[in-house]
């Protein structure tokens, strides 16, 4: 199976997966903070300019290339997507999933933003149609689900349980009951696992991070628990594999 190694750069720990070994990727701690995102993106290149959007809790992925080069109003959307090249692309998240998704043929990446509400409007599912839309094959692809707030510690209305629940076919799996009334508990990756499953990528093909945000308040910040913008980030760089 899977692993995940904690790793450090400037005495900063962060955390990698096995699964996109080929790809210099990691899952940033609170420790980076409030370090802006171009001094620590260093740590997965050290020349490459990192990419991002403005998150807006959708299920819109902006091509790496509209992202302009010298701007300071980044695009509405909630992944940024590579199809060829050397990118450095992230995202940030306190208790949503990040999600960096890869190609081990093509090395073309993504990385994904998924709270609730991307769950809700199947932002994976998007991901990964846009990378079969220009060229890879679903027994290709990798992806592996970061660091977000555990199905033991999520406390979501029904409606929202609702909306998540109605986009995969075994919602069961992912829900459980809560002792506050009209309260569920809510395991977010598990109904991300699947809803990739359900397009037909196999268990080998995802790795979840076995850690909780809201649990590990030494490591993650957490929205949930503090109930402060803070953030950690996410990031991986497209490379040219060799066939």
């Amino acid at each position: 199976m899977h692993t995940w190694h904690w790793r450090t750069w400037q005495d900063l720990p962060y955390l990698t997966c096995s699964l996109l070994e080929p790809w210099s990727h990691g899952f940033l701690t609170r420790e980076f903070w409030p370090r802006p995102l171009i001094e620590i993106a260093p740590v997965l290149h050290p020349e490459l300019r990192p990419h991002r959007a403005k998150q807006v809790h959708g299920n819109s992925i902006v091509a790496v290339e509209d992202l302009a080069e010298e701007s300071d109003e980044l695009l509405e959307a909630d992944g940024v997507f590579v199809s060829g090249g050397q990118y450095s692309v992230w995202v940030c998240t306190a208790d949503c999933t990040p999600a960096l998704i890869a190609d081990t043929t093509r090395g073309s990446c993504a990385a994904i933003h998924a709270g609730w509400r991307g769950t809700a409007a199947k932002i994976l599912p998007e991901a990964i149609r846009r990378f079969l839309n220009t060229g890879s094959r679903l027994e290709d692809l990798r992806v592996a689900l970061g660091p977000s707030i555990s199905g033991d510690m999520y406390q979501v209305s029904e409606d929202v349980a609702s909306q998540v629940a109605l986009t995969v076919a075994q919602a069961d799996l992912a829900l459980r009951p809560d002792a506050e009334a009209g309260k569920i508990r809510l395991d977010i990756r598990k109904v991300q696992g699947l809803q990739l499953a359900q397009l037909g990528l196999q268990a080998d093909q995802i790795a979840i991070a076995p850690h909780c945000t809201y649990s590990e308040p030494e490591r993650f910040f957490s929205y949930r628990r503090d109930s402060r913008k803070q953030v950690q980030w996410s990031g991986i760089v497209s490379t040219e594999l060799s066939s």
